[in-house]
């Protein structure tokens, strides 16, 4: 029989950093996904300076991207400058903790990638996940198709071939707990070959790993593939998306190569979960405003990204059936316990 290295995936510790600043999130009850934060709006003077939006992953991303073109179309309504900050590490858990635990002020945000709601928690402590009890949700922005690329070096133009390549398989991931990982994970549990995990901070970087013949395929949001595909130095293999993606048409759902494995990426924006109603609502218009910017929407039309600008209990909703979704798949695959 042969060994899997991908069976049974254990919760795994996050870094010591992102304990450190999780941790300090502990004791915190009472989800804050409606219209209204935690805190009282009184007497709120809002934006008081420039605001930060944090991306949890390496510059050059498409959660990275997102942020950056929001920022700029921001400003307007907000009257102040819009920063984007990334600070990668635990599949955005290092990002999170730093700004659930800044002032409740609004200045702080996140341009948050669902999976750290919705899958991270599969391989992590329990204590150490971040949960929507955790956060006041402003606004849902945008879903991403996952698609399994692999250089065009490795002869690789099919599932199939992957599986008959009759040897151990590397694979490329955003990080630990990230869509990315788990599309690979089901797909290769449900392939029955052997595979190795190999994570980094960031689809940016994984993308520069297959691009140098590092690993041998990776799940990849379509923004960080399609540059890759167009220029013919990656292959697409299979899109992890319900449906064929409108942006590679050609390209065969993993579902149609007869693999039950759907996963896709949600992005949404947070703040501290005692943030007043008054600033939420400020913020709420102003994304609602940069939404319908000319310049982001020429963005969206160029990135492959799919606006999903849902209010924060719609978002919170879609984000809760997605964890029990990925979860129950996960253990029904004995990926994990």
């Amino acid at each position: 029989m042969r060994s899997r290295p991908i069976k049974t995936i254990r919760r795994t510790a996050l870094t010591l950093s992102a304990l450190a600043t999780i941790g300090l999130i502990a004791g915190c009850s009472g989800v804050q996904n409606g219209a209204s934060g935690g805190g009282s709006s009184e007497g709120v003077d809002f934006p008081t300076g420039p605001v930060e939006l944090q991306v949890g992953a390496s510059a050059g991303g498409s959660t990275d991207l997102l942020a950056r073109a929001l920022a700029k179309d921001l400003e307007t309504p907000l009257g102040e400058t819009v920063t984007v900050f990334n600070q990668p590490g635990a599949n955005g858990a290092v990002a999170a903790g730093d700004v659930l635990n800044s002032p409740a002020d609004g200045q702080t945000m996140m341009l948050v990638s669902g999976s750290l709601i919705t899958i991270t928690p599969l391989f992590v402590e329990e204590a150490e996940a971040i949960s929507l009890d955790d956060i006041q949700i402003v606004t849902g922005v945008g879903r991403e198709d996952y698609v399994l690329v692999t250089n065009k070096a490795s002869g690789f133009e099919t599932i199939d071939d992957v599986a008959d390549a009759g040897r151990m398989i590397n694979y490329a991931t955003a990080g630990v707990g990230t869509g990315g990982q788990l599309s690979q994970n089901l797909l290769f549990d449900d392939l029955g070959i052997e595979a190795t995990d190999v994570p980094f901070d960031g689809g940016a970087p994984a993308v520069t790993a297959l691009l140098g013949n590092q690993v041998d395929v990776a799940s990849v949001q379509v923004l960080e593939a399609m540059p890759h595909i167009e220029s013919g130095d990656f292959v697409p293999l299979a899109i992890f998306g319900e449906e064929r993606s409108e942006f590679l048409p050609d390209v065969p759902t993993a579902v149609e190569s007869g693999h039950d494995v759907v996963v896709t990426q949600t992005r949404f924006v947070m703040v501290p979960k005692e943030t007043p109603e008054e600033i939420v609502d400020t913020l709420a218009d102003a994304f609602s405003e940069a939404f319908d910017s000319g310049d982001y929407q020429d963005f969206l039309a160029q990135s492959f990204i799919t606006a999903d600008e849902t209010d924060a209990e719609e978002t919170a909703e879609n984000l809760q059936e997605a964890k029990d979704s990925y979860e129950e798949a996960a253990r029904a695959a004995g990926i994990v316990e």
